[in-house]
């Protein structure tokens, strides 16, 4: 379970050395950006939450919230029962964490690096190989898993990045755009894993702005735009919700009036 309460992100500028500027000017409200505003919602083990939204909506700067890659302005995460704020090695160790950029090491086979990762995690031994192996079946990287990572296509390098994420085994597994730019093949390997970490009661929330996949994988789906929630449900309550027969429609109808209601604040 993750837990997270009130949580927002507010980003300032960075302080311009030797500015021109006199010290008591106040600095347009525009260069202050609010990426996440008073977010609050639980997620369940064994169910597969989508995190929907539009380029710039506030995805990554949450997913990053909840692994503690960002600290936040306001609010706190809660990785079963360790708060981050207080116990953030603790609440990292139950994490799985597939970043929106996969930083292999170029010189490492893919087994090497999902190695490196496991080793990094306290795998070792038959624990560790076993794992790397079982990995490397469901994700169909026979074929890569002892070259090199330099050269590998966006499917390669995405199959090697996820197999490293979960190598340990987490209880909590955090996606940010699992199958953007992948190919069919590719797809439907990581499709079949996130129903296998299901299968298995673990928690997992993954990010995208693809309708299809999260309508075909997620129980649930979180609706977010400008940083707030904007629908928090299964896919027949968020087409209630935006009053509409598909997700995209309804999708696309919350962002309208949310944009709506925006102006007239």
């Amino acid at each position: 379970m993750i837990r997270v309460e009130h949580l927002s992100k507010v980003f300032h500028p960075k302080k311009q050395k030797n500015s021109a500027l006199p010290v008591t000017k106040k600095l347009p409200e525009a260069s202050v950006i609010t990426a996440l505003n008073d977010v609050s919602f639980t997620l369940k083990d064994g169910e597969i939450t989508g995190l929907l939204g539009l380029n710039g909506a506030g995805k990554s700067t949450l997913m990053r919230l909840i692994y503690g890659l960002l600290q936040p302005t306001a609010g706190d995460v809660w990785v079963s029962e360790h708060q981050l704020s207080v116990a953030a090695n603790a609440a990292r160790q139950q994490l799985g964490v597939l970043p929106d950029d996969t930083g292999l090491y170029k010189r490492l086979s893919a087994r090497e690096n999902i190695r490196y990762f496991g080793e990094l995690q306290g795998l070792t031994g038959m624990q560790l190989e076993e794992s790397i192996n079982q990995l490397i079946n469901w994700l169909g990287m026979e074929a890569i898993a002892d070259r090199r990572a330099e050269g590998f296509s966006l499917g390669e390098r995405m199959k090697t990045a996820l197999a490293r994420a979960i190598v340990h085994q987490p209880q909590h597994i955090l996606l940010d755009e699992p199958t953007n730019g992948l190919d069919v093949i590719t797809t439907r390997s990581v499709r079949r894993l996130l129903h296998e970490l299901k299968a298995q009661n673990r928690c997992v929330i993954f990010s995208s702005h693809l309708m299809h996949e999260v309508s075909g994988l997620c129980d649930r789906i979180l609706v977010i735009h400008h940083g707030r929630i904007l629908a928090d449900g299964n896919l027949e309550t968020i087409m209630e919700i935006g009053q509409a027969t598909n997700l995209e429609d309804a999708f696309v109808n919350l962002v309208q009036a949310a944009n709506k209601e925006s102006i007239y604040e």
